[in-house]
């Protein structure tokens, strides 16, 4: 059974053995309540500082990464110092998502008042940036603002028989 409005949570531990007696603890707990963890959604990952240096003596490759909140959590390293830190990067599905839902409102809007709809998209871009703009995330950024701009271009020239 799950939960309506439920979150997703991710939680941190510095050792594999208390991740796995809390991930059973946490599972006799939900089960005394006839509750269960979704099996493709529980998962226990190596990540963090010592992930990568880990992983690599085991000829296991790249950590995991992992989606939460709108974002892919992924294990990297600073180009300048070389020390650890968590790379997000916006969620792929997520973005071409909300570009065809973009896409879906602007063929909605081809007969408004182009002021009006300029106005909308701008809102709906800020949103956007305001929310997934992080570090080192300007690249899925550019690419959001290319492909609304590439949209906005295509339903103008939808407007009329002008195709400048």
């Amino acid at each position: 059974m799950r939960l309506p409005g439920a979150t997703h949570p991710v939680l941190g531990f510095e050792h594999r053995d208390e991740a796995e007696q809390f991930l059973e603890q946490l599972r006799e707990r939900l089960a005394k309540f006839g509750l269960e963890l979704h099996a493709q959604k529980t998962r226990l990952i190596e990540f963090g500082r010592y992930a990568a240096e880990r992983r690599m003596k085991r000829g296991e490759g790249k950590p995991e990464t992992f989606n939460f909140l709108g974002f892919t959590h992924i294990c990297g390293t600073n180009y300048q110092t070389g020390e650890f830190t968590v790379r997000r990067k916006t969620i792929g599905k997520r973005m071409t998502a909300k570009l065809k839902e973009i896409r879906v409102e602007l063929r909605k809007r081809l007969h408004a008042r182009v002021p009006g709809t300029m106005k909308w998209l701008q809102q709906v871009v800020r949103g956007y940036f305001q929310y997934h703009a992080t570090p080192g995330n300007l690249a899925r950024l550019r690419a959001f603002r290319n492909d609304v701009l590439w949209s906005w271009l295509q339903a103008l020239r939808r407007r009329s028989q002008r195709h400048a």
